[in-house]
């Protein structure tokens, strides 16, 4: 017997990392405030500690090849990343990755920008107190002070950048953060995340680009030494505080702090998150797979019905549909007023984009925890593949469809043999059939949706087939009674 493939499991496909990149946006909108800013609080020092990690590795390699020495100092600098991903701590620089919700409308913007807030917030809070510690520790006294002038050229170099400097090292670091996330989605095991974010994370440490929360620790901490370094420390690095007059408060926000938080923000949200969504998620509403009934092969002896009668002839012609923009709490209230579960979803130009059923909300409650969206569009919910049925097509094909599974009633392979044992006679086993298919299916003529077909229609056309109804029955008796 050949081997069959097996599937890894440790390693998801594009398409399943965007599943839970999806899970991964929405969770972090669903934290109570207090748990997010202590969370924010944790990942705001897991940076600054990898960035004191790199002044450290650093400090002292004048003498080695530049290029290498910066490698070494990135890799060190993973550290922060793998401290974020491993204990859960919430990264304003990830959180942009949120932006995926609000275009899956599962958030409004004044909950994604709420959720910014918090983090950066936090994250501020968590750097400017480690930057302190670090002050107050004396660690600038290191190697003769060495380690301060370091920490020292650092913070003054990222303040040399214009504004559009700034912005774009913003964008190209954030861009490489959230690929290192993103890839995280891929694997389901501590060590694998771990491993997996090292390298873009030292891309970006190496290349010299702009993290706006390892700035509010980098910076900070410059800017505690100009201030309040002792004499000493400036006698050991033959240096005055007086050549780093641009290491103020001010110029860190305006020169720095703004454009490259704003750069993050593109990197993140739009190069990553958005541009993924667009490629995997992002809702067709101008084509929709469709598989038509296919008509029915009976010779004239086979047929116990006229086969003349249509589908367009019975169709209901003005059906309930919803609205793929529309709410779903709009589209459940329309399909209560209707009596029905489903209906055909349709876009602002009329066209047929996909169908909308209640089974599909269920699925939605289930995959949520039942935490019900008000602000939740059928455009997410809906089945995007159709069965439809072409206007001209004979009625007789859609009572097949609807009744019959031939996989079930003939139980063969493609090459004709049999797959499992099948008794009883060609009737009993169709009565005995459990199908389960669509109760209203789209009617399409020449491309265009025309209407519904459904049990109800189909119940009007197989009466007639039962003989007169009871009133026209009994009329009958009458008027044979009165001439006889």
């Amino acid at each position: 017997m050949d081997a069959q493939p097996v599937q890894n499991e440790l390693c998801l496909t594009p398409k399943q990392m965007m599943e839970q990149a999806e899970q991964y946006a929405l969770g972090k909108s669903q934290k109570p405030t207090t748990t997010t800013l202590l969370l924010a609080v944790m990942a705001g020092a897991f940076i600054g500690l990898a960035f004191l990690f790199y002044i450290t590795v650093t400090t002292g390699s004048s003498g080695e090849a530049w290029g290498l020495s910066r490698f070494v100092g990135g890799i060190a600098f993973g550290l922060g990343l793998v401290l974020v991903v491993l204990c859960g701590a919430e990264l304003f620089t990830s959180s942009v990755l949120s932006a995926i919700s609000l275009a899956n409308k599962q958030i409004n913007l004044g909950q994604m920008l709420s959720l910014w807030g918090k983090a950066y917030v936090g994250n501020f809070v968590g750097a400017i107190t480690l930057a302190f510690l670090v002050f107050g520790a004396g660690l600038y006294n290191l190697h003769d002070g060495a380690w301060g002038l370091n920490a020292l050229s650092i913070a003054d170099h990222k303040l040399h950048h214009s504004f559009t400097e700034a912005f774009i090292l913003g964008v190209l670091c954030n861009l490489l953060v959230c690929l290192a996330i993103w890839l995280t989605f891929s694997s389901k095991t501590a060590l694998g995340k771990s491993l997996l974010v090292l390298l873009p994370v030292s891309l970006f440490v190496s290349s010299g680009f702009e993290h706006s929360i390892a700035n509010m620790f980098m910076v900070p901490l410059g800017i505690a030494i100009v201030e309040f370094a002792p004499a000493s420390f400036w006698q050991s690095i033959g240096m005055q505080a007086s050549q780093f007059t641009d290491l103020n408060v001010s110029h860190f926000i305006v020169a720095n702090l703004i454009p490259v938080t704003l750069g993050n923000i593109v990197g993140g949200a739009v190069l990553v998150g958005l541009t993924n969504w667009v490629v995997y998620r992002r809702p067709s509403l101008t084509t929709t797979p469709t598989t038509k009934i296919t008509p029915l092969s009976l010779s004239p002896s086979e047929a116990t019905m006229s086969m003349s009668v249509t589908v367009k002839e019975i169709l209901n012609p003005t059906p309930i549909t919803v609205v793929a923009g529309s709410r779903v709490a709009v589209a459940i209230d329309k399909l209560n007023e209707n009596n029905q579960t489903s209906a055909p979803v349709i876009n602002q130009s009329g066209n047929l984009v996909g169908f909308f059923s209640i089974h599909d909300v269920m699925v939605e409650m289930w995959c949520t925890d039942y935490r019900a969206t008000t602000d939740l569009k059928v455009e997410q919910v809906m089945s995007n593949e159709l069965i439809t049925v072409d206007a001209n097509q004979d009625i007789s094909a859609v009572i097949e469809y609807l009744c019959i599974d031939k996989e079930q009633l003939y139980p063969t392979s493609t090459m004709g043999y049999a797959t499992r044992l099948a008794t009883g006679t060609l009737s009993e086993r169709a009565r005995a059939l459990k199908v389960s298919r669509p109760k209203i299916i789209p009617v399409i003529e020449n491309g265009e949706f025309i209407g519904t077909v459904s049990h109800k229609e189909i119940q009007s056309v197989l009466r007639p087939l039962f003989g007169a109804t009871e009133s026209q029955a009994t009329l009958s008796e009458v008027e044979d009674a009165q001439m006889a």
